[in-house]
């Protein structure tokens, strides 16, 4: 506070009221308002229903809402949207991958390598869950697409086949490929 401030404060007739007040507002009109724009869509923050409420006031021709009373009487009436949580905890994983036999399972991944060049290269590869081992794999300088992953896949299974094929004609059936 000033001096001079505090000397008006200190000589002030004992009778002397402050005649400032808080000006009231009837918040009942404005959460109508509030509520009807987010029986639209509730969805929507305390930001976009301020937005529509001042765009119908301004189409009305009546008083813009301040925002900050807009986000108070949100606030206040628990009409605001529920703010992000922590990060939730990884999940453990608790399926079962691996398999007991091979050519029952296959999956899929890939990785990148960056060159000395500046250019990247990308590999996608194709495991038997049973024993990982790589079947077949893919690389390009590309980005991986579902294309080069499927024609991963479908060499693998097919590859494994011609090499079901080979075993059952060729060898005893004691010996075949299990499948």
């Amino acid at each position: 506070m000033s001096r001079a401030q505090l000397s008006l404060c200190i000589h002030r007739p004992s009778d002397w009221q402050d005649r400032r007040r808080r000006r009231y507002h009837d918040d009942e009109v404005l959460i109508a308002q509030i509520v009807k724009h987010i029986a639209e869509l509730s969805t929507y923050g305390y930001r976009r229903v301020w937005a529509l409420l001042r765009k119908e006031n301004e189409d009305e021709g009546a008083e813009t809402v301040n925002v900050k009373r807009v986000y108070r009487v949100m606030r206040d009436n628990h009409l605001l949207l529920e703010r992000k949580g922590a990060a939730a905890e990884p999940r453990s994983h608790n399926g079962k991958v691996a398999v007991a036999q091979s050519n029952q399972r296959w999956c899929s991944d890939g990785f990148e390598f960056n060159c000395d060049d500046g250019d990247k290269l990308r590999v996608t590869f194709t495991l038997d869950c049973c024993d990982r081992e790589a079947l077949d794999w893919i690389a390009t300088n590309g980005g991986y697409t579902s294309d080069i992953v499927k024609d991963g896949m479908m060499n693998s299974v097919t590859e494994l086949e011609v090499i079901r094929i080979i075993f059952t004609r060729f060898f005893s059936p004691g010996l075949g490929f299990h499948t």
